[in-house]
């Protein structure tokens, strides 16, 4: 007879919705540990441990700042100075914009993993809005400096010769859009149920 007041209870949160709620908080904290994590893993393989290239061939080497072409005569790489490129028609500025739009995504993207991290412990709802507008200016920066790269060096690089280090940044910057449409989502979804200063409705966060 005890038992049966708590089964009750039991049986009226779970029909109420609790566990739903509950599912639906964890998962929100998964998705964005796990999409944080791909992007920036994604970005420092491809900026620091390759270095940039985009092609990484044995007879050529073309990345954001390396210009490598085979020397027949010498039967090896010349890499050229960024002061010789000028002389081939590559553009100094639109070289140095890519390389600043670029580059600048990973440590924008190390700025927006802290502050999702103080987010989800802080529960504070300004900071949930400010990593998603740094999301999209990082979704918007990386593949304009990929765009202005490759349009400079379009007659040197073909398509098929595209690496590793392309996929990768082509890979980081779909999960920087999924990770703001995500975010976006969830704050339009939430608005009218989020106090100031939240960023999950005040009954899911009584009953975690």
């Amino acid at each position: 007879m005890k038992m049966q007041p708590w089964f009750q209870t039991a049986l009226r949160n779970f029909n109420g919705g609790l566990w739903r709620e509950r599912f639906c908080l964890y998962l929100l904290y998964l998705s964005n540990l796990f999409l944080v994590t791909g992007y920036i893993a994604l970005l420092f393989y491809a900026l620091i441990w390759e270095a940039g290239n985009i092609v990484s061939l044995p007879t050529k080497r073309i990345g954001f700042y390396n210009f490598c072409l085979w020397n027949e005569e010498a039967e090896k790489l010349d890499c050229l100075l960024f002061k010789d490129l000028e002389n081939m028609g590559i553009s100094k500025v639109a070289l140095i914009l890519s390389r600043i739009c670029v580059y600048s995504t990973p440590v924008l993207c190390l700025y927006v993993a802290s502050v999702i991290l103080q987010t989800l412990c802080l529960k504070d709802k300004d900071g949930w809005k400010l990593a998603c507008t740094l999301l999209a200016v990082c979704a918007f920066s990386l593949p304009t400096g990929l765009s202005l790269f490759l349009f400079q060096m379009q007659r040197w690089v073909l398509i098929s010769e595209l690496g590793e280090v392309f996929v990768a940044l082509a890979g980081a910057h779909a999960l920087l859009l999924l990770h703001t449409i995500i975010i976006g989502m969830y704050l339009v979804r939430v608005k009218d149920e989020l106090p100031a200063g939240q960023f999950v409705p005040v009954k899911s966060i009584l009953y975690v």
